[in-house]
């Protein structure tokens, strides 16, 4: 059985993660707005979910058909066979969304009709909490119908706790990672790493840490879940790779390396990081060969006043213009003037892509002269 399945992405990250599933061997992908699609299987959708650092969900398209009101929607959601996919006794919650190009355009109202359906065809209970969420997109009359196999969010690899202000999450800060050349081949140093997202990130890739090792998904509520064969795929995902190669990061706040370093040791690389308290003003490069440096600075826009920052900005390039001879430089930013304030000398600016309600940019410099 093979069907159309949708990796989601932050909005201009895209291409990116495009990138990323072609590397892990997925075949014919699409590039489309928020996502990248490609045909596949269940063991698949299980892949997808355990190995893809990028994606925030995958999504299985379940099904079709075509309904111009209502009662028709009623009609043909009964029929639709819901047990090839769902239990009946695992609760679901169903998520619809409609367009003007639809003469069903009550939401609400389809919601109903599929939820109806479900509870008295298939006998399933109905939950806002439920483990499992059928997504129906009706697009031109056209009714799709997608199961969410992820359940939580993908960024929440399981294993981080405390987080700081204003939280990078782990699939955009992998993508970020990944776009700054990144391969697991390099050390990597945060100077504002809060929660320590940046260096976890790159200590479990440089380790080959599968990003979904340590949680579990909605795609074991389904009916087409096998046990045995999920089993000896995610076997692979126990225990880290040797590697000679650290991670690195600092902050001025104590509390913030404090959590990292809880952080780092739940997700099984503590002995490959190494976090610190310490100012901009005062960083160094570790010893050994030089890397990545990558940070997701205050933008002034959630966290404190722009102002300020101007000058922290400036502090920050002056430190690693001076002693980073030969590091890559990648700054995560809403604010192209900040990033103009290190005097660092960034290439042309990536795309700009959705976070939190703010559209920030990856600007990336060759090793520094």
């Amino acid at each position: 059985m093979s069907f159309e399945i949708f990796l989601m992405a932050a909005p201009g990250l895209e291409t990116v993660l495009a990138d990323e599933a072609r590397t892990a061997g997925f075949e014919g992908l699409t590039t489309l707005p928020g996502g990248v699609t490609f045909t596949g299987d269940w063991p698949d959708v299980w892949r997808a979910n355990l190995t893809l650092r990028g994606t925030g969900r995958v999504l299985a398209r379940i099904g079709e058909f075509r309904a111009f009101h209502l009662a028709q929607l009623d009609k043909r959601a009964r029929k639709f066979p819901w047990g090839n996919v769902l239990r009946p006794d695992v609760p679901v919650r169903v998520e619809v969304a409609t367009n003007r190009k639809s003469k069903i355009y009550h939401a609400g109202a389809a919601q109903q009709r599929i939820e109806t359906a479900l509870i008295e065809e298939l006998g399933v209970e109905i939950a806002a909490d439920a483990p499992v969420t059928v997504k129906a997109r009706i697009d031109d009359n056209l009714v799709v119908l997608s199961v969410d196999t992820s359940g939580e969010g993908l960024h929440k690899r399981g294993h981080k706790v405390a987080v700081g202000k204003a939280p990078l999450r782990e699939t955009m800060a992998a993508m970020f990672l990944r776009q700054s050349g990144f391969s697991g081949q390099e050390p990597v140093l945060d100077p504002m790493c809060g929660s320590g997202t940046f260096v976890i990130e790159a200590a479990e890739i440089a380790a080959g840490l599968l990003p979904g090792r340590s949680r579990g998904f909605a795609f074991q509520q389904l009916a087409t879940f096998d046990a045995l064969a999920w089993s000896r795929m995610s076997d692979v995902a126990t225990g880290p790779k040797p590697t000679a190669l650290r991670f690195h990061g600092s902050d001025r706040d104590a509390g913030a390396f404090t959590a990292a370093r809880s952080n780092a040791e739940r997700a099984g690389v503590g002995e490959l990081v190494d976090f610190r308290k310490c100012p901009i003003s005062d960083i160094q490069p570790p010893e050994g060969p030089a890397g990545l440096v990558i940070v997701n600075p205050p933008y002034g826009i959630r966290i404190g006043n722009k102002k300020p920052l101007y000058g922290l900005h400036g502090a920050l390039g002056a430190s690693l213009k001076s002693r980073f001879r030969g590091w890559r430089v990648a700054i995560v930013t809403s604010e192209a003037s900040l990033a103009q304030a290190t005097g660092l000398p960034f290439e042309s600016p990536g795309p700009q892509v959705a976070h939190g309600g703010l559209r920030v940019t990856l600007f990336q410099t060759k090793p520094l002269p």
